[in-house]
């Protein structure tokens, strides 16, 4: 269907670029998107790498730090300053342009890796991965304002859909990449070898940008000043997350203050940061926020608890247990290439529906390896499955909120995407984490430690507490999917 043809089921204002962009010839990498195309699909490509590169590497990085007591703020640092980010960029791309915030969030990202690489403390490193997350933040929302206003809507699926591909090699080659260059270089030549990847992505896309989808959306309105309540609300959002995951780990009751806290500050910022009826599932927007959160966090905290059980359960060595993961990259692709062809676009919904009973049966299959008469490939091919699903559901996510999102809604709205998504991932792989190790599991932060050691000692219960209930979670975002169709919502 033509950008220019009206809809039915879509109240939504055009988006200012699809006159314009109707009539140019080609695809994505047609001869007027190929530089934006590539640009803005090599910083997806370099976030992926970091993302599947630094765990490899991390581990050894602590140890040499001294710093293990401190392991799982590596990650919790990054999580939290990007939901931060991720409304500042909404407000700024809104207000100023998607230009502004990329260019920050990459330079951000930089130089967060190069603190990293140079760290001569566990608390310096803790504070790179917090400047990572700034610039992380800030670059995923910029991106979605990006392809809102430089894309046809015709077109909007299939770059989404290369933002999918753009993972396969990088969750294929990263680890293996990385354990080489940490064996023989050194962990700090991980994070500082990925700056240089920066060059190419910014010479490509940022002259691109600009000439597309720079500026406010509607240049003759006046700009209007930034939220400071939603920005309040974003720094809310971020210390209420980690103070659960905090209180999540520590299982005292000295925890229950900080987890008091943590709920005191996110209750009102989700409230606030959230579309109306997000937490009821209102059909339109609030349900396709609420779909992206549950499908991530239920997938991500399952997924984390995967190779732990095969190298502690059946003995794998740790790169066997990577291995058992690596085909739901290309699966992935496939199901966001899948939900980008045009002839599918009435069935949107019944894809979701489809991808998430695909999740959840995934999730609750994989513990099955934990009866030794069941194959270890059961999983592979389980989570090649559950992969496939995902591939569907979050990238219809993603077309169903630029659908609904008016231009100078985009930026708020992807980052209400974002932080649905980022805050589902810490608070159920905290929960998750607590049930574990209550169950004699361990801490989550003693995944690689095991994994080093290959010993066995977990509590095969303490993987059912984990897998079963994140199942039961993706069955609600099945029911979650069938009221994420593409109206917009009155709540």
């Amino acid at each position: 269907m033509s950008a220019l043809e009206p809809r039915d089921d879509v109240d939504v204002p055009p988006l200012a670029v699809d006159a314009p962009a109707a009539v140019e010839s080609g695809g994505v990498l047609g001869r007027s998107y190929r530089a934006l195309s590539i640009g803005i699909v090599s910083v997806v490509f370099l976030i992926a790498f970091e993302a599947t590169a630094v765990g490899t590497a991390m581990p050894v990085a602590a140890r040499e730090l001294h710093g293990i007591p401190l392991y799982a703020f590596a990650f919790s640092a990054y999580f939290t300053t990007s939901l931060f980010a991720m409304v500042l960029s909404g407000q700024w791309a809104d207000r100023r342009g998607p230009l502004g915030p990329l260019a920050a969030g990459i330079s951000a990202f930089a130089v967060g890796l190069l603190l990293c690489g140079t760290a001569g403390s566990m608390w310096i490193f803790v504070a790179g991965r917090a400047v990572q997350g700034l610039g992380g933040g800030l670059v995923i929302v910029a991106l979605y304002v990006v392809i809102s206003r430089a894309y046809p809507k015709r077109l909007q699926p299939s770059i989404l859909a290369a933002f999918a591909a753009s993972w396969v090699i990088p969750s294929v080659v990263g680890p293996l990449a990385a354990g080489s260059v940490t064996e023989h270089l050194g962990w700090r030549w991980v994070f500082i070898g990925i700056p240089v990847l920066v060059v190419f992505p910014l010479a490509l896309a940022l002259p691109a940008i600009r000439r597309r989808a720079s500026g406010p959306a509607d240049p003759a309105a006046p700009v209007e000043p930034y939220d400071r309540r939603r920005i309040m609300l974003a720094l809310g959002i971020s210390l209420g997350a980690a103070l659960l995951q905090y209180a999540g780990q520590e299982l005292n009751w000295f925890a229950l203050l900080p987890a008091a806290v943590g709920v005191a500050l996110l209750v009102p910022a989700v409230r606030g940061l959230l579309p109306p009826g997000t937490g009821r599932a209102a059909r339109g927007l609030p349900s396709v926020v609420l779909l992206r959160g549950v499908a991530a966090g239920s997938f991500i905290a399952a997924e984390s608890f995967v190779p732990l059980m095969l190298v502690t359960q059946r003995g794998l060595s740790p790169t066997m247990a990577g291995f058992s993961l690596a085909a739901g990259g290309g699966t992935w692709a496939l199901g966001s290439y899948v939900q980008s062809r045009p002839s599918l676009e009435p069935y949107r919904e019944r894809m979701m529906v489809g991808g998430m009973v695909l999740v959840a049966a995934a999730i609750a299959a994989a513990p099955s390896v934990l009866i030794d008469s069941v194959p270890v490939w059961t999983v592979a091919v389980a989570w090649a499955f559950g992969c496939f699903g995902m591939g569907m559901v979050l990238a219809s996510t993603s077309v169903l909120l630029l659908k609904l999102s008016a231009p100078e809604e985009a930026g708020a709205n992807s980052a209400a995407l974002q932080i649905s998504d980022g805050l589902s991932n810490v608070l159920l792989l905290a929960a998750g984490g607590a049930a574990f190790a209550a169950l004699g599991g361990g801490a989550v932060g003693a995944v690689h430690g095991a994994a080093e050691a290959g010993a066995g000692g977990s509590h095969p219960g303490a993987f059912l507490v984990v897998f079963l209930p994140m199942a039961g979670v993706a069955l609600v975002g099945a029911w979650v999917a069938g009221r994420a169709r593409a109206t917009r919502s009155t709540a």
